[in-house]
């Protein structure tokens, strides 16, 4: 009995100095590759009104990187691209309140990270980790000396489209995999899945384990060559109402098509193109009726 009581107390010692997973909060940021950084740059400052509150140069002073903000904690970052005729996602970037704590906590679960949290160019902490399909993840923890945080309150003007990034998409071709990564091992909660056939599944929504921002898996059986990727790989603003963003952009410096749709998911939404055809998924946050769209009962393509 005696032994037994030591090996429980021994287990709970174990169990309690597991880490524990910080709280990942929402998303901070999505990084696209550019062909032409100006070209993109006017893209999303002209026709949909956002601002750049900071750069970051080139040691010769030619540009290396801007941020474009869309609220106090979400941007877009560009840059110029590698090489030509590539997948223009760069990366993507998630918010925790405990970088560290997140570092130890994936070292744990077996997850490669780096030795320890850097300091990125404009202030924040972050490190960077690759996930089952190959796109790299970003974690980042706000500090106060940051520049996202030195520019609170500001460069946030009436023109913006919309006032806060809802979800991402990337593709996913394995969906076990990023289920036991996203889902098992970060926390992110499954709320919906949607099919164009209900032979295959094509989307599944994963939220934040500690707020209400997703990430959009774009389901593949075979995925699609680097620069077929823009479509798929996209962020979603959501607006109160589209008709009104849709009379906006008709005044906005943007040549492309423009039409409102109802999606699967039974929401209004628009599509806009960057110049290099990534994908800004413009949407109402509610369904055309208000009450939920059931999810798919399809199977995936693989995995």
């Amino acid at each position: 009995m005696r032994t037994l009581s030591v090996l429980l107390l021994l287990a709970s010692i174990a169990y309690a100095q597991k880490p524990k997973r910080p709280r990942i909060t929402g998303i901070a940021h999505v990084a696209f590759f550019a062909a032409d950084l100006d070209k993109t740059r006017a893209f999303y400052k002209d026709a949909l009104g956002y601002q750049e509150p900071y750069d970051l140069k080139n040691p010769d002073g030619s540009l290396s990187m801007s941020f474009v903000k869309i609220n106090d904690r979400q941007y877009v970052e560009l840059s110029k691209e590698k090489a030509p005729n590539t997948d223009r996602l760069n990366h993507v970037s998630i918010e925790t309140d405990d970088i560290v704590g997140m570092r130890d906590y994936l070292a744990a679960k077996g997850i490669k990270v780096p030795a320890a949290v850097g300091k990125v160019r404009i202030g924040n902490l972050a490190f960077n980790v690759t996930d089952p399909d190959g796109h790299t993840l970003e974690f980042v923890q706000y500090t106060p000396d940051g520049l996202t945080l030195k520019a609170k309150g500001k460069f946030m003007g009436s023109e913006r489209i919309s006032d806060r990034m809802a979800h991402f998409g990337i593709i996913v071709g394995n969906v076990e995999a990023s289920m036991k990564f996203y889902r098992d091992i970060l926390g992110f909660v499954e709320t919906w899945r949607g099919a164009r056939d209900p032979k295959r599944l094509d989307w599944i929504n994963v939220r934040v384990p500690d707020g209400d921002d997703y990430i959009e898996f774009m389901l593949y059986e075979t995925l699609p060559e680097p620069t077929k990727r823009g479509s798929s790989h996209h962020i979603c603003l959501f607006v109160p109402d589209i008709n009104k963003s849709l009379e906006t952009m008709k005044t906005r410096p943007y040549t492309r098509p423009l039409e409102v749709r109802t999606g699967i998911n039974r929401k209004h939404q628009m599509n806009l193109f960057d110049p290099d055809g990534s994908r800004v998924e413009v949407m109402e946050p509610f369904t055309v009726d208000g009450k939920p769209t059931p999810s798919s009962t399809a199977p995936p393509p693989r995995g």
